[in-house]
């Protein structure tokens, strides 16, 4: 089974698109859920939510939606994991209160954060082992055997990334599989829009993964001003789009990840 949606829920230039124009901020989830069956939430990246917020979101979202949370910057950028008991406490509090509506942990490392294998095993061995975590290394030095290896005897998921900068390793060390699309432009990040041979790419790399046993969570990270990333409701391997909006030359964006379900599989393990 694949999960694909996208980070973040709630973006201005949505309106008309995604949700009808002008309803209030409020109603954006509701929307976003009629079409998308898992999102990551990016705010509590920069601010942790309280439980009761997390409570909320549970008791709104359906009953088949996943969230996946990010880590505080607090504990992945500020302290660079050092000393994460606290961060791990509040963590797992909100993490039981959206209960039975999470789907993963992620946690994004700072980009100058260097390999440290004993921080690293510190703090997963700090987590809850029912917590299922995804690490995105942005520094290239984590990018080596022996840090798979630790991903693996912890159980936590490498993060697969494609983006301007970010080396693109199919790696999977977990039961699942964590992917973050950060665009296809070789520039600079979150820029550019994936062409359907792109995507036609990573669906037959998803179909892989779930050939051995691997359940995929996908995330779109939406441009500044663009459509809503390619991930109607369903995914690969699930029911598929309920519906496809056609609005100018914003009718692709919708469309993209509706196009990952009807992707076979084979093919290179790495893109060319």
């Amino acid at each position: 089974m694949a999960h694909i949606g996208t980070s973040g829920w709630s973006y201005d230039h949505w309106a008309g698109v995604l949700y009808p124009p002008g309803p209030p901020t409020t109603r954006r989830l509701q929307a976003y859920t009629a079409e998308f069956r898992t999102v990551e939430l990016n705010a509590s990246f920069y601010r942790w939510p309280p439980v009761r917020t997390f409570a909320s979101w549970r008791d709104r979202l359906p009953e088949d939606f996943r969230m996946s949370v990010k880590a505080p910057r607090g504990l992945t950028h500020a302290r660079r994991l050092r000393e994460p008991e606290a961060w791990v406490d509040r963590i797992t509090a909100g993490w039981d209160a959206l209960h039975p509506k999470h789907a993963m942990l992620l946690v994004q490392l700072h980009p100058a954060h260097e390999r440290d294998d004993e921080r690293l095993d510190r703090f997963l061995g700090r987590l809850r082992a029912d917590i299922p975590v995804a690490v995105e290394f942005r520094h290239p030095s984590w990018n080596a055997e022996e840090v798979f290896q630790l991903l693996e005897r912890r159980g936590a998921s490498y993060c697969v990334m494609s983006g301007a900068g970010l080396p693109c390793v199919l790696r999977a060390t977990a039961r699942r599989v964590y992917v973050r699309w950060h665009g296809p432009s070789h520039d600079a990040l979150y820029a550019g829009s994936y062409s359907e041979d792109d995507l036609r790419w990573w669906a037959d790399r998803i179909r892989e993964w779930e050939g051995a046993g691997h359940e995929v969570y996908g995330y779109f990270t939406p441009r500044r001003s663009a459509a809503p990333p390619p991930a109607r409701r369903g995914g690969t391997g699930s029911r598929g789009p309920r519906r496809r909006r056609e609005r100018g030359a914003q009718r692709a964006a919708p469309d993209r990840a509706a196009r990952l379900t009807r992707a076979g599989t084979a093919g290179s393990t790495r893109r060319p």
